[in-house]
């Protein structure tokens, strides 16, 4: 009896333990909001770092279209293709344990992401990689992409002077770029060549001699890192290709419905990336918002895409996205050790964010835009519109806020 007894209280205790430790995941439509001291915060500090991401908003112009040009301007080829949207206030939300403990300006409003656009394409390329569309990332892009034929509705009968013009898009034909696997495009390490949507590879943060951007040899793949959308943008034409559908309908119908986003969230390309697929006019999105486009969010939406990396592709028991893949993603780059897939940045040996945890890591984006994901701490913050060179300190505020 005594034995008997004494298993059944270990049973009800592990039951208790195990109801206490089951995370939280937010349904569509809501979201429980928990005090901070319900959860053991500081809620001065807590406040302190919302006061901080206030006061150290970023001072580039609300006008994304103007800030496009002040930043990118000098860049050859530089004029925007896609559209743009003027931003709101500073803007975010912690969520602590699954719960939201805080948040500022507006999260329900749908803002450019700029780059963390490049964590959604990354996922989308995961998802293929996990339903075997894709055998293996270190498999070459090259044997999976067919000829694309570009969406062009008023070009009309070509004339006799288009005779023997390429009439199709081979994006890893050149010698070159039939070496490049999906992992270095991934890892922005491939030097892919070439021009698409009419923005060449070496116009893209230009760098050395003019005279030599367009002959210059080519970096073996792997070896150096270079960030380049035109290369993120030919990696989102190489995964239409292979979904062989539109790339955000992949997203939502496997990630975004299943998280519970909301139904504001759009994932734009650009007025002249449009492919013809199976008989129908395509859109290839983009990879980001150098030139206008990518992902058109809200914050709330960002930080749940932020949970779902925390607890490594799982949502609620769901594996939507392999734990390998997630795995993969947050392995540092050996010439860019702070950089994963695209684009989980890492805290390799705490450089990125010195205050924070080494394994944390971060979906980034220029505004500055950013998705902090804590395992350590069981801790996702969204940050939009700081300074970038505050970044540090806003986390720091947060996590002392915990401590």
């Amino acid at each position: 009896m005594k034995r008997l007894l004494t298993f059944s209280l270990l049973i009800c205790l592990t039951t208790i333990s195990f109801a206490q430790s089951k995370a939280y995941f937010p349904p569509r439509g809501e979201w429980q909001h928990r005090s901070p001291a319900a959860l053991g915060l500081d809620s001065v500090k807590l406040a302190a770092a919302i006061q901080f991401a206030k006061e150290n908003e970023t001072q580039a112009s609300r006008s994304m279209e103007i800030s496009q040009s002040l930043s990118f301007g000098k860049e050859p080829f530089s004029t925007g293709i896609g559209p743009f949207a003027d931003r709101g206030d500073p803007t975010g939300v912690i969520i602590y344990k699954g719960y939201i403990v805080a948040e500022w300006g507006n999260p329900l409003r749908v803002d450019m992401t700029h780059s963390v656009t490049k964590s959604f394409l990354s996922t989308v390329v995961g998802l293929a990689v996990d339903r075997g569309l894709i055998h293996s990332v270190y498999d070459t892009v090259a044997g999976y992409i067919p000829p694309i034929e570009v969406y062009n509705p008023v070009a009309g009968n070509p004339g006799a002077e288009q005779l023997g013009q390429p009439q199709l898009l081979f994006p890893f034909a050149s010698a070159h770029n039939r070496t490049l696997t999906w992992d270095v495009m991934l890892r922005q390490t491939s030097d892919w060549e070439g021009t698409l949507w009419g923005k060449p590879d070496w116009a893209d943060r230009p760098e050395g001699n003019s005279a030599e951007w367009m002959t210059r040899k080519r970096n073996a793949p792997g070896t150096v890192w270079k960030y380049n959308d035109v290369r993120v943008n030919a990696l989102a034409l190489a995964a239409t290709s292979v979904w062989r559908q539109p790339l955000p309908q992949v997203l939502k119908s496997l990630i975004m419905d299943s998280i519970g986003a909301s139904n504001t969230w759009r994932w734009n390309g650009y007025r002249n990336s449009w492919i013809v697929l199976d008989g129908l006019p395509v859109q290839s999105v983009s990879g980001g918002g150098h030139w206008g486009g990518g992902m058109f969010i809200n914050a709330y939406d960002m930080a749940r895409f932020g949970l779902l990396t925390l607890h490594k592709g799982n949502w609620n028991g769901k594996q939507l996205l392999s734990a390998q893949w997630v795995k993969q993603a947050l392995t540092p780059t050996s010439v860019k050790p702070g950089y994963g897939y695209m684009n989980w940045y890492l805290n390799t040996d705490r450089q990125f964010l010195p205050s924070a945890p080494a394994n944390a890591f971060m979906h980034v984006g220029n505004g500055t835009n950013v998705i902090y994901v804590d395992p350590q701490h069981d801790l996702v913050a969204v940050v939009r519109w700081i300074e970038y060179k505050s970044l540090d300190k806003m986390i720091e505020h947060i996590l002392a806020a915990i401590k």
